[in-house]
């Protein structure tokens, strides 16, 4: 990540991530730059693109978009800092997650560092391969998540996964694993939240 601006490319897809404290023309002018980099990559492919991050106004969303239409047709999503605590987040269908006592992991975790609390945790910044967080509530992360998250770590099924990006090979619930597999992400969609269905298993969207 350069200036707080990091860039996830995949075969069909772009991810921008971009710190909250980053000025939006900061953003602009970073993305000018970067542009005829990613017309090559991209020179054959109408790529989905994503900006994840940093929660942008209207005006800035418009100017954005702007940079972008200039090299690519597809239309620009961007999927602003998911709200701090967990007031306000939801599972599919609008099935309310109960509020718990939180703690704020203010950095990203490295390879090597663990997050434990019998409450939720919220991480604000990445959860890096070979790092750990283990909530007895929700796990809400700000970034991407890379390494081992493991939500209801005390038994509650009702516990959700919640991400700019959930990218790692194994997520838990309660005591249901999760072995994310190549074609989890092969649809080209970031997944972002993870939940125990009525089946009794993860789903991951």
């Amino acid at each position: 990540m350069i200036n707080g601006i990091g860039f996830n490319l995949r075969r069909r897809q772009i991810v921008i991530r971009v710190d909250e404290d980053v000025d939006a023309r900061v953003v602009a002018f970073t993305l000018k730059k970067k542009m005829g980099e990613l017309k090559k990559l991209y020179k054959d492919i109408e790529p989905r693109i994503y900006i994840t991050g940093k929660s942008f106004k209207l005006r800035e969303r418009e100017e954005i978009q702007k940079v972008f239409a200039k090299y690519f047709e597809s239309e620009v999503k961007f999927d602003g800092s998911k709200m701090l605590g967990l007031y306000g987040i939801r599972k599919p269908f609008n099935r309310e997650i109960a509020t718990s006592e939180t703690k704020f992991v203010r950095s990203s975790l490295r390879s090597g560092q663990k997050a434990e609390y019998e409450g939720s945790i919220v991480v604000l910044g990445d959860v890096n391969g070979g790092a750990e967080v283990i909530a007895g509530e929700n796990v809400v992360v700000l970034g991407c998540i890379r390494g081992m998250v493991h939500a209801g770590a005390k038994g509650n099924k009702e516990a959700i996964i919640t991400a700019g990006s959930i990218e790692a090979t194994q997520i838990r619930i309660s005591n249901v694993v999760k072995e994310c597999e190549r074609e989890d992400f092969d649809d080209s969609v970031i997944k972002t939240n993870a939940y125990i269905g009525d089946d009794n298993e993860i789903i991951l969207e």
